[in-house]
């Protein structure tokens, strides 16, 4: 056992901007550099040295998507170590959540991502197929799996046959960065159909002349049924 690197992982947890910017990511969100000096109340460049120290020592790692880096816990056991700190610490940490994405709580609850569903509604959806094991995501890269014919066809959806040897064809299965939540929704030809489904069967609305998606009555009903309550408070409570 090596005490040395036991007291520097501690003496990171321990400074006061660093532990602010380990603390918001424990709801498995993804933020950028910026948006965690906010969270820890530095300027960027203090950030950007705590962030190098941190991705270093194993307890946040990056990842590129597009033109940004996003930060995150590196791993479930950083979040354990943290929880048993918050839980030894006593009372809870007083700390602003950083707000990302758009202020409309419309658009951060359901909205057209290019072709799928984003924001609450999107992300819930999304939980829902990988809590069944109809999905998986690793990485950038997703897949459907065997149970997915019989998940999904509790959504009246009958699943494509996947065209695995053409690199022209569109990726069947990924996760998509939610702009607003910071996690993974569905994208892909699986997401595109989920949309254009909901849509159709007029469980959603497009607003005109916005990204805006509406839920209506039965759209309510059916995402609760098949959602679960929980899920579904989860929709339809603001952030």
């Amino acid at each position: 056992m090596n005490t040395n690197h036991i007291a520097r992982i501690a003496s990171l947890v321990g400074e006061p901007a660093r532990a602010a910017m380990l603390l918001q990511l424990m709801d498995g969100r993804m933020l950028t550099a910026t948006e965690l000096a906010r969270a820890g109340n530095v300027s960027a460049q203090t950030a950007s040295r705590h962030l190098a120290q941190m991705v270093a020592s194993g307890l946040m790692c990056v990842e590129q998507r597009g033109r940004h880096r996003y930060h995150r816990l590196a791993s479930g056991e950083v979040a354990k170590v943290l929880e048993g700190l918050m839980r030894i610490a006593g009372n809870p940490p007083i700390h602003h959540t950083v707000v990302v994405g758009p202020r409309n709580d419309a658009m951060r609850m359901a909205r057209m991502c290019y072709d799928h569903i984003a924001g609450r509604l999107g992300l819930a959806i999304a939980e829902s197929l990988l809590a069944a094991q109809a999905i998986e995501f690793d990485g950038d890269g997703g897949q459907v799996t065997g149970r997915a014919p019989q998940v999904l066809q509790q959504w009246g959806l009958t699943l494509e046959p996947e065209l695995h040897h053409s690199r022209q064809v569109r990726p069947y299965c990924r996760p998509c960065l939610d702009w607003s939540e910071r996690k993974a929704h569905l994208a892909g030809r699986l997401g595109a159909m989920i949309c254009t489904h909901c849509l159709d069967m007029g469980w959603l609305n497009r607003a005109a002349g916005t990204r805006t998606l509406e839920i209506s009555p039965s759209g309510a009903q059916t995402f609760r049924e098949r959602l679960g309550l929980d899920a579904w408070r989860r929709v339809t409570d603001a952030a």
